[in-house]
């Protein structure tokens, strides 16, 4: 690879690391902006929820602008947001700068995820792809299990806007440089932009993430309007969006060509990361809490036993992309998917007295079994599409990623309240309710990712749909 190309995807990494770190960063600091803003939890909670939306909003739409617009601009208008959104976080007075300034953030972020995957489909031939693909999975696992640690340990020795002013100065050195050395490495093409499916798009997946994520933040509390509404508007949105895209895609005015799906090897790899960005989101929320109100660790405690994790996901994932190159998807995600189920149902075993060794250990071998998923997924997935449905591939990617996480979230969280609420009936003390429910919510989880066993059979790696013959189809078989 050229070293144009290894500087433009190391800039790109870099950026993205520091992005997607920023949007798990809050998860532990909740209860410390509760109290300095002095609002309440349900306020508080749309610093993620709001971020969540945005992602959700803005992603459907990169497929049309990595299309239409050049690498470089599109990267600075990604890192501008960002650094303009941190620094608004950074001086915000009050909760609703705040949440304004994580949206602008969030838009920012939700460029630069698919610029990056195009990128590297783009430049990286298919014969290294997973190596490089192994480094953008220490971006996509790493960062979000290591916010929770890096959030703790701030808040633990400084003020919550530290959180913010540490990113800062990395943020505009990513712009600076990427200013000064990024160059355009894609073609831009006339792509329409239709309007309609803009709508219905933010409309569907807007609906269907804040629904879900209201629904995951209820915990028993009145609402006006019945949580199921906005999930049920989403549904509606997202049914007539892809109505549309089928109606625009053969004209190639859609905003999220959804032939993407005509690969089985796509396919299946959606349906494997959807469940995993399930339980990984799902994850991050019951640990803290399993942790800190079952087992009365402190928040700093909490993160620092989530790091080991992190970091053996970071040292697996360029292993796992050399292994990938090697042996193709197969010998990686089937091993993997078993590795994750096996834990999720392991944790159906958590109590009031389990040893937090036992935590540990069980969280160090999930991360190890995601890190044997997330690399093939990726790579397998965006492989098995012609060039010219790389950046649709790439925004259906990252939108499932979203939508997934919220409905992760909002399922096990659901669950565990229900779970809590019965046995509290029953007469269980609150420590006891709260670990039932947390197994409850656990075993949901175990039981989702007996699909992905199976469907981790049927992953193959592709030929280069490019380099088929005319009118072949890369079906994965």
């Amino acid at each position: 690879m050229a070293a144009r190309n290894r500087l433009v995807i190391g800039i790109l990494l870099i950026s993205t690391f520091v992005m997607i770190l920023n949007e798990t960063i809050m998860s532990v600091a909740l209860p410390r902006l509760m109290h300095d803003l002095d609002v309440t939890a349900g306020a508080a909670q749309w610093l993620t929820t709001a971020f969540l939306l945005t992602m959700a909003v803005v992603i459907p739409i990169t497929g049309f602008l990595i299309q239409r617009f050049n690498t470089r601009p599109l990267f600075l208008i990604s890192m501008g947001l960002f650094s303009v959104g941190t620094l608004l976080c950074a001086l915000a007075p009050g909760l609703l700068s705040l949440v304004f300034g994580r949206v602008v953030q969030a838009a920012g972020t939700a460029i630069m995820m698919p610029l990056l995957m195009t990128t590297v489909m783009n430049l990286v031939p298919p014969q290294t792809r997973g190596r490089t693909m192994g480094n953008i999975s220490i971006v996509i696992s790493v960062a979000p299990a290591i916010g929770p640690t890096i959030s703790g340990i701030i808040l633990n020795v400084l003020d919550w806007r530290w959180m913010f002013w540490l990113v800062l100065p990395i943020a505009v050195t990513a712009l600076v440089l990427g200013g000064r050395l990024i160059q355009n490495v894609t073609t831009p093409r006339i792509a329409p932009l239709d309007i309609v499916s803009v709508v219905l798009s933010a409309i569907g997946f807007g609906g269907l993430v804040y629904g879900l994520s209201s629904i995951g933040e209820a915990h028993g509390a009145e609402h006006i309007v019945p949580l199921w509404v906005p999930v049920a508007i989403g549904a509606l949105g997202l049914a007539l969006f892809i109505a549309r895209q089928f109606k625009l895609q053969d004209l190639d005015r859609a905003l999220l060509d959804l032939r993407t799906f005509k690969s089985k090897t796509f396919t299946l790899a959606i349906v494997m990361m959807a469940i995993n960005m399930m339980a990984l989101f799902g994850m991050i929320i019951l640990f803290p809490i399993y942790t800190q109100n079952v087992l009365g660790m402190d928040a700093l405690q909490t993160g620092l036993m989530l790091l080991p994790g992190g970091l053996m996901m970071g040292l697996m994932a360029p292993f796992v992309g050399r292994w990938y190159d090697r042996v193709g998807p197969a010998p990686l995600v089937i091993p993997g998917s078993i590795l994750v189920s096996a834990v999720l149902w392991s944790m159906t075993l958590l109590g009031e007295t389990t040893a937090i060794w036992l935590v540990l250990t069980g969280h160090m071998v999930l991360s190890v079994g995601l890190a044997l998923l997330f690399t093939p997924l990726f790579t397998a997935s965006l492989g098995a599409l012609p060039a010219r449905l790389y950046s649709h591939g790439s925004a259906t990617l990252g939108t499932i990623q979203q939508v997934s996480g919220a409905a992760g979230i909002a399922l096990l969280v659901s669950l565990m309240s229900l779970r809590m609420t019965v046995l509290s009936d029953q007469g269980a003390t609150d420590v006891a309710a709260l670990a039932g429910g947390i197994r409850m919510a656990f075993m949901c989880a175990a039981i989702l990712s007996l699909g992905t066993i199976v469907a981790a059979l049927f992953i193959r790696k592709t030929k280069d749909p490019d380099e088929m013959p005319v009118g072949a189809v890369a079906t994965g078989h």
